[in-house]
């Protein structure tokens, strides 16, 4: 993807806004080596957003949640089931692991995923809801979602 540098207050400002899922079809959760991309946008309608939902090809226990903004910017991501991260200073953190925004960064930079907000990270189901209540998305998309989410 293109990156796009924001300032950090800006990138912080767009993670806390309210998001509304508008066109709601409804989604079918992804299987493996799937994906989704559910548009969303801000409450006052003036910022774009989307929502990307991601699984592995053959372990579907790997995947990511994302929260993009300006079409291009990682503002918010969780991967899990994979491999570990390596930070720019070289910092190893394992899977899973969480990504916000850091200005000059985008979303390189990993940490821990922070228990508080995610305690249940290997329910994919709860931990979907819990991502989307992260990212402040309040109207909520329909995600169908299957045996093994």
């Amino acid at each position: 993807m293109t990156e796009i540098d924001l300032a950090q207050a800006e990138a912080d400002a767009l993670i806390r806004l309210e998001k509304h899922c508008i066109e709601n079809p409804g989604w079918d959760f992804p299987v493996a080596g799937a994906s989704i991309s559910v548009p969303l946008v801000s409450a006052d309608r003036r910022e774009n957003f989307f929502l990307d939902i991601t699984r592995g090809r053959i372990n579907l226990a790997k995947g990511s949640y994302q929260s993009r903004g300006r079409q291009v910017v990682i503002l918010v991501r969780l991967d899990f089931g994979g491999q570990p991260h390596r930070n720019p200073d070289g910092e190893e953190i394992p899977s899973p692991h969480f990504h916000v925004y850091r200005e000059g960064y985008a979303d390189k930079w990993a940490m821990p995923v922070p228990q508080e907000s995610f305690p249940a990270v290997y329910d994919l189901s709860r931990t979907l809801d819990d991502f989307m209540r992260y990212c402040n998305i309040t109207r909520l998309p329909l995600i169908r979602r299957g045996l093994f989410t």
